[in-house]
């Protein structure tokens, strides 16, 4: 009965949701949907919300208004983090017909016998204590490389972060599941899996559907690259608490995980660390960037940071400022606080100004760009691996070498989604750098 109805996604925020973004997208197909891109015309568009930032909020309306442009008619479903813990504003918007919550959204096609359009949205989300299950998640086809979802949850109480009542507690895919996920993922011929989840360094927590530890992050990363026809594992963001030495001494010396890094730092002020709830020191993120770039000299390290947390005076944000110009980092993702109800930093004293929030963040991500730049330069006259990708960008293909380095080379089909090795030569005008094609 689906056979000619059409279905587009759209996904905002993180590798975990377009993971479940896709995972969804299956189901749909399974079902006998066909997915088309988001800009056509479709009978359902789902929309895969977040609520990590304020501007992730506001966005969606807009994505709601541009999908009903294509078809007026369509039927709009909203799930995800946002759709969680705002469902009935969501399901406010004109034109939201359904809003799936944390436990509901896997479920989506349950829920849509009828396409005909609602007065007013209808809610089904449940209370955030009932998301204790996990449900396993991989993109697949998206992209050149897939997101392969291992941890959902977070049982970390940082007071900026709505996270743990979106997602509900900390829990793991059993590690038998993820092995299976990653070899039907390399049956794909895809080159490149990158971890995901909420706070991934927990992974083996909730494994079977309980508190302990059954198996450790670092148990699964060894697991992992053991699995034939994988040539690269990415590990994404990572707590530095979470992210031990032995993790970091197996990485310099893997077959298959490759020398990157993100670990958030979220502030360079001991005493705005402790005001967050983080569960770290500065002295910590130094321990694990010296162990990294001892053991990898030409390793990446991204990091994530807060700027206009409450109680940030302008000394606290230069001792942060000062702290990652001194560090040896590759690149920065700055982000802008913004208050997040139910959370406790929502009440807090020391309110900033959003212009003072604002200058402090341009000039953070003006730091970025000096820190990749440097980062880039380091690496001219080395040699690496570079998997491409596969867009035509303005008679251009791009792609990344084992150690996230941004490559370009003129306009080539036959690249895509394949691995060469070269050697980088010069940075080009528009920071992404050239290189030679090494001879096999």
């Amino acid at each position: 009965m689906n056979a000619h109805k059409k279905v587009a996604f759209y996904t905002l925020g993180c590798k975990l949701n377009f993971s479940e973004t896709s995972t969804i997208a299956r189901n749909f197909q399974d079902e006998g949907f066909e997915r088309v891109e988001f800009d056509e015309v479709a009978d359902i568009y789902v929309i895969n919300t977040c609520s990590v930032t304020d501007n992730a909020d506001k966005r969606f309306k807009t994505i709601v208004k541009n999908a009903l442009k294509k078809n007026d008619e369509a039927f709009l479903i909203a799930v995800g983090c946002y759709a969680q813990l705002k469902p009935e504003e969501l399901a406010a918007v004109d034109g939201v017909d359904l809003v799936l919550g944390a436990t509901e959204k896997f479920k989506v096609t349950d829920y849509i016998n009828d396409l005909s359009k609602n007065d007013m949205g209808e809610v089904h989300s449940c209370e955030i204590s009932e998301a204790d299950f996990y449900v396993g998640s991989y993109s697949i086809g998206d992209r050149t490389r897939a997101f392969l979802k291992v941890q959902d949850g977070c049982d970390y109480k940082c007071t900026y972060c709505t996270i743990p009542l979106a997602r509900g507690i900390s829990r793991s895919d059993t590690l038998e599941n993820v092995l299976t996920n990653a070899k039907e993922i390399s049956k794909k011929g895809i080159q490149e899996i990158v971890l995901t989840g909420v706070n991934i360094g927990d992974y083996g927590k909730g494994e079977f559907g309980n508190k302990k530890h059954e198996h450790t992050f670092f148990e699964l990363v060894q697991a992992l690259d053991k699995v034939e026809g994988i040539k690269r594992l990415r590990i994404s963001s990572i707590e530095p608490n979470l992210l031990k030495s032995e993790t970091i001494d197996f990485v310099a010396q893997s077959k298959s995980f490759v020398p990157h890094f993100h670990i958030p730092l979220q502030s360079g002020s001991d005493a705005l660390l402790k005001l967050m709830k983080r569960r770290y020191l500065r002295q910590t993120y130094t321990d694990r960037v010296t162990a990294i770039k001892e053991k990898m000299p030409n390793a990446c390290i991204g990091v994530d940071v807060i700027v206009g947390f409450p109680g940030e005076t302008d000394e606290l944000f230069l001792e942060t400022y000062n702290y990652l110009n001194e560090m040896n980092i590759s690149y920065l993702h700055v982000f802008t606080y913004s208050e997040r109800p139910n959370t406790e930093a929502a009440v807090m004293e020391g309110e900033i100004p959003l212009k003072t929030r604002q200058k402090r963040s341009k000039m953070l991500r003006g730091l970025s760009v000096k820190k990749r730049r440097a980062f880039y330069e380091s690496q001219i006259n080395t040699e690496h691996t570079v998997l491409f990708e596969s867009e035509n960008k303005e008679g251009y293909i791009q792609g990344f070498t084992e150690n996230y380095v941004k490559v370009k080379t003129p306009w080539n089909p036959a690249l895509v989604n394949t691995t060469h090795a070269i050697h980088l030569t010069k940075i080009d005008e528009d920071g992404l750098v050239r290189f030679d094609f090494l001879k096999s």
